[in-house]
């Protein structure tokens, strides 16, 4: 079994490998693009992902097997319905850097745009601003293609976006 805990100021990963699957925890809290201290959590909107407020994400792969992601914050805005979705590519400054959405059949083709094909942790926020989400697919991440989970102002696919997370996802070994 492989183990690696990568942590700073604003941000922390654990995880672990091994020839049965993957699994990986990491957290930060949300900071703009120029904030003095960099955090792999951005906010771009900071009216509905304030600075400071918090994510979690954790990934649970089994070898040829079902993988889970999992989605927790706190701090967001009261009742607030976000749409949250898996992306290709890390965080930046510019929100656009982070890619499209994560495919588990690439396609440009509208229908396969679905929370099927893709990872779709949408959630509205309670009263006191805390939300998460859970999907669940028979399939896994290809190596490099799964780096970042972007919250967008709504629901669905349409919304703008807010915030980006770059997380560690692990991928297929077989």
């Amino acid at each position: 079994m492989v183990a690696g805990i990568c942590a700073g100021a604003v941000a922390a990963a654990v995880f672990a490998a091994g020839a049965h699957g993957y699994s990986m925890r990491t957290d930060a809290r949300f900071a703009p693009p120029t904030a003095f201290v960099p955090s792999a959590a951005v906010t771009y909107d900071r009216e509905l992902v304030p600075a400071a407020s918090w994510i979690e994400v954790r990934q649970k792969s089994r070898e040829r097997g079902p993988t889970t992601v999992k989605l927790r914050v706190t701090g967001f805005v009261a009742g607030h319905a976000y749409g949250v979705h898996v992306h290709q590519k890390p965080c930046a400054a510019d929100p656009a850097a982070a890619g499209g959405h994560y495919q588990h059949e690439p396609s440009g083709e509208p229908h396969h745009v679905n929370a099927e094909n893709e990872v779709w942790l949408d959630f509205t926020a309670d009263e006191q601003g805390s939300g998460e989400a859970v999907a669940t697919h028979d399939w896994g991440f290809r190596r490099g293609e799964a780096s970042s989970v972007v919250i967008h102002d709504e629901p669905g696919i349409k919304g703008a976006r807010v915030a980006c997370f770059t997380v560690p996802f692990g991928w297929e070994t077989g």
